[in-house]
């Protein structure tokens, strides 16, 4: 078995109301960000996957994004698989 390193961010699908996003977005010319616009607010988990190799990784990571960490039905994600790892 091997350690990958995994990435996944997860994000309201397009149609989806972010009223955190349009809270900050709302915000930003008040504080000197003029012209930022479309701010969606996400979140992101970082983790280690023991598996045979990256593919076996991105599977058990996309189980578990269906399963534990996303909504799917207001929610997407992204996976990064980054490995084997040096530790």
């Amino acid at each position: 078995m091997t350690r990958f390193e995994a990435l996944v961010e997860v994000q309201l699908r397009a149609g989806i109301s972010d009223p955190q996003g349009a809270t900050i977005e709302k915000a930003l010319p008040a504080l000197g960000f003029a012209g930022v616009s479309e701010v969606r607010s996400g979140k992101a988990f970082r983790l280690a996957v023991e598996a045979t190799d990256e593919e076996a990784a991105r599977q058990q990571v996309d189980d578990l994004c269906r399963r534990f960490l996303t909504n799917p039905v207001i929610e997407d994600s992204a996976v990064t698989i980054f490995g084997p790892s040096c530790s």
